[in-house]
């Protein structure tokens, strides 16, 4: 049993695998399917489900248990009966049959229309009756009201042939040449039949008069589509008793409303090939349509695309059996095919386990894909040439495009680009470098801010990635992929600025530094490879060498640091002496400053004065007001601190306040002592 899956929808053929010779023993089935794992895992779920040849036609009796196949070579017909899961009977025929009918619940009465113009009658025992009609036939329906059988074919008439009295009656004449297929609506009755000229006429049996025509070949002409050649009707079939479903030689299927002249949907098979059946899924309002490759499942009210089946084989006859989900298939191989899609319904009664089956597999499910396979689009085939080749087998539509044999692809394309080889082999070396690169720092361009430190952070990531020993090291976060550092790489206010004193001094000592650790590095990565020989010390070398190096190291970096404090004190004082030129160059102008209303103008020393107290401290003011007398500061009974402030007086006021002190002092002077007035009153003397 093979699984496919098309847009989530699951599809489960259970005809694949290998077909066992009828020839062939019991005994010896039994050894291949011990050595044939193929063999051992096939289903077969009907026993000889096939034909010697090729299998035309493929229907399901109206109680649906017996499935009729009809086949050649030699022309047969074939009952399967379910409830068995084997084959009740076959018939050989004297030729090939178009297509047939059963009249009846079972397969008691059947209707055969052969290809040499004859319509035989079967019973249930065999062989009943056979009559010929006076043009080839191909297609035929049954009135049940009147139990007549209109055919049609390669004529302009629809013969009618009454089974109650035996007899035809007279034909009804339509306007077409030739007619291709037919179909009666079961709800009232309705005849339609489609023309080679592409129209469908709608005819009433009980008053043998069309009442209606359709032009379907003019209306499958749309925008989308590519019709090359007059689209004929090759399929048509109704549902209940306004719907109406046409298929065209071109690939279209046309949904009508019969109260309507105008299609309601227009879907292109996109494979230019005619439709061989349609189908209506109620349940889910599914069209399946069918040509010689593909089985469409698409909804009938917007067209979308519900899943498709691709069989390997070219298909004939498409059945669904009523009531579930599975399809009966009529290929262009001895084998017919059986598959089962879950979501359009359960399995038939008759193979039930199969839903116990399907459940059990979905349980593990199983991804697919397409290694050997090449999608490509229409644009891609007219870009390689291959247009010719949609609808032939090379070719699977695939939603919007096709999938193609990936060797067939590369060799076209070759042959349409000498050099695509070069440009393959330049993708997979670019690929290669890429993967080496995958453990890098992968930043697609340098950030704006600091763009120098971010390129020496990414060298020294690669070094560390280069050495043997990364693996025993414990990996730090770096800080280009640290999101607690990125504000460095996207504010400007954190750009270093190598202009600085403090940058100058400190660059020798970074550098210094960057250049032992990659020296302990080196040692590191010798620690790591013991097993090589040692290299011998140079001549004159002396084995304390490291101290040495280290040695003249600090005095190297010392001499770099009094290098730069050097420099730096030229530059400054180039600055100072370009200063004093440009102060000298100035022409010194007097300038006017303008006074605010309601202020009193004082002198630029107390401003000065001001400006250098408003620069002090917090602290440096309130000692400063504190020492003047302004600031009083004191306990609180909570135990915090208190602080008072009192304004500063002007001049006048100091000159006004010693004024009246002075005053005060006078008046003091001018007073007796108390003690003076008191013994003046002990000795009865009066008061001056």
């Amino acid at each position: 049993m093979q699984v496919s899956s098309l847009n989530e929808v699951k599809i489960y053929s259970l005809s694949c695998g290998k077909s066992l010779p009828e020839w062939l023993s019991d005994r010896k089935k039994r050894a291949l399917q011990k050595k044939d794992v193929d063999v051992r895992r096939r289903i077969e779920l009907i026993q000889d489900f096939e034909m010697p040849t090729v299998c035309t036609t493929i229907k399901v009796s109206k109680d649906g248990q017996y499935i009729l196949a009809t086949g050649t070579y030699k022309p047969r017909v074939r009952c399967y009966d379910t409830y068995q899961l084997s084959l009740k009977f076959e018939r050989c025929l004297d030729s090939e049959v178009v297509t047939f009918e059963t009249l009846s619940d079972d397969y008691s009465k059947i209707v055969f229309l052969h290809n040499d113009r004859y319509i035989e009658f079967h019973s249930q025992s065999g062989f009943y009756y056979k009559t010929r009609i006076p043009k080839f036939g191909r297609d035929f329906s049954y009135h049940y009201p009147s139990c007549d059988l209109y055919f049609v074919g390669a004529s302009s008439e629809v013969y009618r042939l009454n089974l109650e009295q035996g007899r035809y009656l007279n034909p009804l004449q339509t306007d077409a040449a030739e007619n291709n297929v037919c179909d009666i609506n079961s709800v009232h009755g309705l005849f339609a039949t489609g023309t080679v000229e592409g129209r469908v006429e709608c005819w009433d049996p009980r008053v043998r008069s069309r009442v209606g025509l359709l032009d379907c070949a003019l209306s499958s002409v749309t925008a989308d589509s590519e019709v090359n050649s007059l689209p004929t009707i090759s399929a048509l079939k109704f549902n209940g008793a306004l719907t109406m479903a046409v298929g065209t030689s071109t690939g279209q299927v046309l949904l009508y409303d019969l109260r309507s002249d105008k299609p309601l949907l227009v879907k292109d098979h996109q494979y230019g090939l005619p439709i061989k059946s349609v189908h209506f899924q109620n349940s889910l309002d599914l069209i399946l349509s069918a040509d010689s490759r593909i089985i469409k499942m698409w909804n009938k009210n917007s067209g979308k695309i519900f899943t498709s089946l691709e069989p390997e084989h070219d298909l004939n006859d498409v059945c669904l059996y009523p009531s579930s989900g599975m399809l009966l298939t009529a290929n262009e191989t001895p084998k017919m095919g059986i598959y089962y899609i879950p979501v359009l319904g359960p399995a038939p009664r008759w193979c039930s386990f199969l839903d116990n089956l399907t459940e059990e597999l979905e349980e593990n499910p199983e991804s697919t894909v397409y290694d050997d396979y090449k999608f490509v689009t229409k644009k891609d085939l007219e870009n390689l040439g291959l247009t010719h080749l949609i609808g032939s087998p090379f070719l699977r539509a695939y939603m919007h495009g096709f999938f193609m044999d990936i060797r067939l692809y590369h060799k076209v394309k070759l042959m349409v680009n000498p050099f695509a080889y070069e440009e393959y082999r330049k993708d997979k070396i670019r690929q290669k470098i890429e993967e080496t690169r995958a453990q890098r720092v992968q930043l697609k361009k340098l950030p704006k801010v600091n763009k120098e430190l971010a390129l020496k952070l990414i060298e020294e990531e690669e070094e560390k990635q280069k050495s043997t020993w990364k693996k025993k090291v414990k990996s730090l976060p770096n800080i280009l992929t640290d999101d607690r550092f990125k504000v460095m790489f996207e504010n400007p206010d954190f750009q270093v600025d190598e202009e600085s004193e403090e940058f100058r001094l400190l660059n020798p000592l970074v550098s210094k530094i960057s250049e032992k650790r990659k020296k302990k590095l080196r040692l590191l990565e010798q620690q790591e490879h013991p097993d090589k020989e040692e290299e011998e010390e140079p001549e004159g070398r002396p084995s304390d060498a490291e101290s040495s190096e280290s040695s003249d190291d600090e005095k190297g970096w010392v001499e770099e640091v009094r290098k730069q404090r050097r420099l730096l004190q030229q530059e400054e004082r180039a600055k100072r002496q370009e200063r004093l030129r440009e102060d000298q160059q100035t022409v010194l102008r007097p300038q006017f400053y303008e006074i605010r209303a309601g202020e009193e103008f004082r002198s630029f020393r107390d401003s000065a004065t001001k400006q250098k107290l408003m620069n002090k401290t917090l602290e440096d003011r309130l000692k400063l007001e504190a020492k003047n007398g302004t600031l009083n500061v004191s306990d609180t009974t909570v135990g915090s601190k208190q602080l008072t402030f009192t304004l500063k007086r002007s001049e006048q006021q100091k000159k006004q306040q010693e004024a009246e002190k002075m005053h005060r002092q006078e008046r003091k002077a001018l007073r007796r002592p108390a003690g003076h007035l008191k013994s003046r009153r002990k000795r009865g003397r009066p008061f001056p």
